[in-house]
């Protein structure tokens, strides 16, 4: 008779190592990854990462990208008005990064030599251009919303406080009844406070430049 089968294990890929090394990320933040710790997730042996990756930071960068190619920057390709293009991007560009918050501070860093961020970076810049906007100021807007985008997905405003009502002790903060409860509320302040923060700084920027509107004044 044969003996049974050994059960196979699942073979090694780039696509697998990625998303293992983010769910490690995603749960431990990034100091939590090395080559070794991540072999030890995947069930390998820590050389054989090397016939896909050469060193850790080429990790980070798949991963990375990975993350930013969520982002949809479809808008600035369609021909419609740029502030439509930004406000459609910004909210997918949030949407992808707080889904994993603890690759932003790697994300903030820049694009690098990483496609998914240099095509995200085309379509933004691309998109400002040719709606009319000066190159050297189209740079500055879409900069502006990467550090807007960046700083909303890093932590949460509503988290920073405690939900124990003895913690605002109205002699010394009068204005602050009611801060234990942003936490319970944490959707709604966040990303009510980002739509806020956006739809200003567009506005401010369409305000700015009304020459830059589009033919029919939307």
């Amino acid at each position: 008779m044969c003996g049974m089968a050994r059960p196979r294990k699942p073979l090694l890929s780039r696509e697998r190592i990625v998303s293992t090394a983010l769910a490690l990320i995603d749960a431990e933040g990034l100091q939590a990854l090395s080559t070794r710790r991540l072999a030890a997730e995947l069930g390998v042996s820590g050389p054989s990462l090397y016939n896909h990756f050469t060193t850790k930071d080429e990790i980070l960068d798949a991963v990375a990208d990975t993350v930013i190619a969520e982002v949809d920057v479809s808008t600035f390709a369609s021909g419609t008005d740029w502030r439509a293009g930004l406000l459609d991007w910004a909210r997918s560009y949030r949407a992808a990064l707080a889904a994993h918050p603890q690759i932003v501070p790697f994300l903030a860093q820049g694009p690098g030599r990483r496609p998914a961020g240099l095509k995200m970076a085309d379509a933004a810049f691309g998109g400002m251009v040719e709606a009319g906007w000066p190159p050297a100021q189209a740079t500055r807007v879409c900069a502006m919303v990467r550090y807007f985008v960046a700083g909303s997905a890093l932590g949460s405003f509503a988290r920073g406080f405690v939900d124990d009502p003895s913690a605002y002790d109205p002699t010394d903060y009068p204005h602050l009844g009611q801060a234990h409860l942003l936490a319970e509320h944490q959707r709604q302040v966040d990303e009510g406070a980002f739509e806020t923060g956006l739809r200003a700084l567009v506005d401010g920027l369409a305000l700015q430049h009304p020459e830059l509107a589009p033919p029919d004044g939307r």
